[in-house]
């Protein structure tokens, strides 16, 4: 069992940066993928950015066109930073971290192959 927490939500302005931290508990080996996700009102959620569980590998969604956003993980410290620059009206949405257990350094894009998740971050960028 893992259990996630986010934290870093805020209210920004078109153009500023912002960094979301995800608190990974109950496993400390680190060996699951992580993945961002983030759902806006009335719009599926969808596949941010992943990293792999030695942090070698990383995957993109959509959104990061221009690869505006970065992933970075801490295994000791049980811990992954989403680093959003240039955020954008569009960018205003819900933020969730997932964790999924792998049985190899691979990233996981799909939210159906996620099993924790934290409760999310709400992310507001306003024009």
């Amino acid at each position: 069992q893992l259990q996630l927490v986010e934290s870093g939500g805020g209210f920004v302005q078109a153009g500023d940066s912002l960094s979301l931290s995800c608190t990974v508990s109950g496993r400390s080996d680190g060996a699951y993928a992580l993945g961002w996700f983030r759902q806006a009102p009335g719009k599926k959620r969808e596949f941010v950015i992943g990293i792999s569980p030695s942090g070698s590998n990383r995957a993109f969604g959509e959104p990061v066109s221009g690869r505006r956003f970065a992933i970075s993980r801490d295994n000791a410290r049980n811990t992954a930073l989403l680093q959003m620059n240039s955020l954008k009206p569009d960018d205003t949405a819900v933020y969730y971290c997932a964790a999924a257990f792998v049985s190899s350094d691979v990233n996981v894009i799909f939210p159906e192959q996620y099993k924790y998740w934290g409760q999310g971050t709400q992310v507001t960028v306003s024009s």
